[in-house]
């Protein structure tokens, strides 16, 4: 007495394209779903919207420091009166690329966040004019105090 129940058997080429698609998948899927994104860089000082402000001055000293993971981030030191304030610009592979370069005697107007970084006051560049003329201005973070450059490459 038979119950009718049939069980289907997948001819031999059906499995073989089966199997070949479903390694396929896991071949691409595996390597996309194991990148991790990179951790944030939590040495690197925080911009603070709240803190922007703008300052000038002229520039007394141009340094590459480190700056969390990165060892090449341009430092400006400029004096205000008899103030010397410490502006982070941005990566020195980014002023490269763009054509910036800075030197000592320039004239600049800095918009920026105030933070604390290793105890020390110091600016965040979001955007840079060179001289008396604002039309010559050098945009280094958006308006929410994002980096422009890419944080990877410093570019």
């Amino acid at each position: 007495m038979s119950l009718g129940l049939q069980c289907p058997i997948l001819p031999y080429k059906n499995i073989k394209i089966l199997f070949r698609l479903v390694l396929c998948l896991f071949l691409w899927v595996t390597p996309g779903v194991s990148q991790k994104t990179p951790p944030e860089d939590s040495s690197m000082p925080k911009y603070e919207l709240g803190a922007e402000m703008k300052t000038k001055g002229v520039i007394d000293e141009v340094n590459l420091m480190s700056v969390g993971k990165r060892k090449d981030f341009t430092e400006l030191i400029i004096k205000n009166g008899d103030d010397k304030i410490h502006i982070y610009v941005c990566p020195k592979p980014f002023e490269d690329e763009m054509g910036i370069s800075f030197s000592k005697g320039d004239q600049i107007t800095v918009t920026g966040s105030k933070v604390k970084h290793e105890g020390a006051d110091v600016i965040l560049a979001r955007e840079v004019a060179k001289g008396e003329d604002t039309l010559d201005t050098l945009l280094f973070r958006d308006a929410q105090g994002t980096p422009v450059w890419d944080a990877r490459t410093g570019k």
